[in-house]
């Protein structure tokens, strides 16, 4: 008997010490993890989202675990159901979620790749959040695919091809040694510049469409201690950089437009060309979907090129990991693919995507002369 009291005492002063780590917000067990309630929250504008004023780790403290069915409601009557607790954005694009990203200080509610849930959710200054357990362990099997991570130092790779992620795109249409896709070959934040550098000046990459940065963040990677990225400086220092600080809300008018405004100018500067984000995976897979796309490429020849990233990054195959390579293509890929065809009555692979492509970029702004003009670029023999 005393041996179960003493386990009682512990348990309590844990739950009490993690109660009185939550800084402003509440606690209240019920048969589980304790409430959060009335959470201080903080709009979070460059990717749009409202972060929850208690860290991932005293979250996680009180008994929750990524892959559970969460409850949120705001203090203005705004109410998200049976939300999914990740610790990446692994729900389709526009679905919303709760993230404990790695880096980040709180956790975050957010809509993925879509609208600013700030404002969707009609938030101010002074209302709070209050967040409970729905289910546990729900979505458990997405989290599992999806919780990926990869490494930042060369020896851990077999070449700098795959530790810069840096390929030529090679699907039908477009023109061999004409279009490539990487990581960043200015942001050094993965130790992957330099080896992308050297990989593009081999290529004879002469226009880079960047859709991470904006010119200010540029020059702040040039100016840094360390930049060692020289055929980047002479390309963007001859005007041949094109800088979009894309989000990565791809139906969205401040993304579309930029987008096409961004690949106007890249048709209008002789090839080769490197399309790259942060890590080459999410915007310039998206971008290069969208090309691939254009210039009538198949949805498999498409899923190929998509998921050498994946190989790259994870060793993630379908052959080596088909349940984690199903997944990703499922809930990753083919949403993307579907923003271009959202009418389409038939399974992804019967749908005319070139069709698509076109309607996306005409409706992003671009008129038939332009769109003509990047297809010829792309699938011209000599893109120079």
């Amino acid at each position: 008997m005393n041996t179960i009291r003493r386990r009682r005492s512990v348990v309590i002063v844990l739950l009490l010490c993690a109660v009185l780590s939550l800084g402003g917000c509440g606690a209240k067990a019920v048969g589980g993890p304790a409430s959060v309630t009335d959470c201080a929250i903080l709009h979070e504008p460059e990717f749009g989202g409202v972060y929850i004023e208690i860290t991932i780790d005293d979250f996680n403290a009180l008994g929750y675990a990524c892959g559970d069915s969460v409850d949120i409601a705001f203090s203005n009557g705004y109410t998200l159901e049976d939300q999914p607790y990740y610790n990446g954005y692994y729900t389709e694009n526009g679905q919303t979620l709760l993230v404990a990203y790695p880096g980040y200080d709180y956790i975050k509610a957010c809509v993925n790749n879509g609208d600013d849930l700030w404002d969707i959710a009609g938030l101010g200054e002074g209302d709070t959040a209050t967040v409970s357990l729905r289910e546990s362990g729900k979505y458990l099997d997405i989290q599992n695919a999806r919780d990926i991570h990869y490494y930042d130092e060369r020896e851990r790779y077999d070449s700098d091809e795959q530790f810069a992620n840096f390929r030529g795109v090679s699907v039908t249409g477009i023109a061999a040694d004409t279009l490539y896709r990487s990581a960043s070959p200015c942001d050094n934040q993965h130790n992957r510049a330099a080896y992308v550098n050297a990989l593009m000046e081999s290529a004879g990459v002469r226009c880079i469409l960047d859709l991470a940065d904006s010119d200010e963040k540029i020059q702040g990677y040039i100016a840094a201690e360390g930049f060692d990225c020289p055929y980047f400086l002479t390309l963007y220092e001859a005007g041949g950089v094109i800088p979009l600080a894309l989000n990565t809300n791809f139906t969205s008018e401040a993304f579309t437009r930029k987008l096409a405004a961004g690949l106007i100018a890249m048709a209008e500067q002789d090839g080769p060309y490197l399309v790259h984000c942060t890590e080459g995976k999410d915007r310039t897979g998206f971008v290069c979907m969208l090309l691939e796309a254009l210039c009538g490429a198949g949805y498999d020849e498409i899923v190929d090129d998509y998921m050498i990233t994946y190989d790259n990054y994870y060793r993630i195959t379908a052959a080596s990991d088909p349940d984690r390579y199903n997944v990703i293509v499922e809930h990753v890929l083919d949403p993307m693919i579907r923003i271009l065809v959202p009418d389409a009555d038939t399974a992804l692979p019967d749908a005319d995507l070139a069709a698509g492509a076109a309607d996306y970029l005409l409706a992003a702004g671009m008129d038939d002369g332009q769109l003509a003009l990047l297809r010829s670029r792309l699938t011209a023999s000599d893109a120079g």
